[in-house]
């Protein structure tokens, strides 16, 4: 089983959607419980990064994720996030102020720079970094569909698995043991973003269907 985490934010239905596309067992829940018990577990959010925050406190689901995403930083269970999901893995947000993330890599996120238009909105390119089997069968420099208007800045280089060209270069795929995470949407992001949900799903050990 699949765990999609709802925290009140996110497009959850296209992102299970997405998933269960991919042949598998989704479950969208607020419960610890659900989280623990998955093969695997993805956080996603469209959406302000200190309601994201107020919202998994709120639910007490705060200390559950970020336990899962440690563990998956170091080699347990995999766990994707996407877009929002990526940046509050993060230890620090400048949207709207300053507010803590969950800390679990190191760096901040921080809006594009002055003069640059946002939304980041639309199909853009994303270069490999270095070689992963989330990007197996994906041509380096496909297109994904992305929409922000702030962005990571891994505090190590090791980090950056992906890259985006938009005011210059930035880290657009993160990860850590099997944590993986996407500023863009893989499942808005057509056949070539199932090819990649169905590279996460193998390496969780979950048929994916395709």
């Amino acid at each position: 089983m699949v765990a999609i985490v709802d925290y009140g934010l996110g497009n959850l239905k296209s992102v299970a959607c997405a998933f269960g596309r991919c042949g598998v067992d989704v479950r969208i829940t607020s419960d610890a419980r659900d989280i623990a018990a998955a093969a695997a577990v993805v956080l996603p959010g469209v959406g302000a990064f200190e309601k994201a925050m107020g919202n998994l406190r709120r639910l007490g689901l705060l200390d559950p994720v970020k336990a899962t995403a440690a563990e998956a930083a170091a080699g347990g269970k995999p766990f994707l996030g996407i877009c929002l999901g990526l940046q509050l893995l993060f230890e620090k947000s400048f949207e709207h102020g300053e507010y803590e993330g969950l800390a679990v890599l190191p760096g901040i996120v921080a809006r594009f720079a002055p003069g640059m238009k946002v939304p980041h909105m639309g199909w853009n390119r994303v270069r490999h970094i270095k070689e992963s089997p989330l990007f197996d069968g994906i041509e380096d420099g496909a297109y994904f569909y992305f929409a922000h208007s702030y962005r990571a800045e891994p505090a190590r280089a090791d980090l950056a698995l992906g890259e985006t060209d938009y005011g210059g270069a930035y880290a657009s795929a993160v990860s850590q043991g099997m944590l993986f995470a996407l500023q863009f949407h893989p499942e808005k992001s057509g056949e070539t973003g199932l090819r990649m949900i169905g590279n996460f799903l193998r390496m969780a050990g979950e048929s994916d269907g395709r």
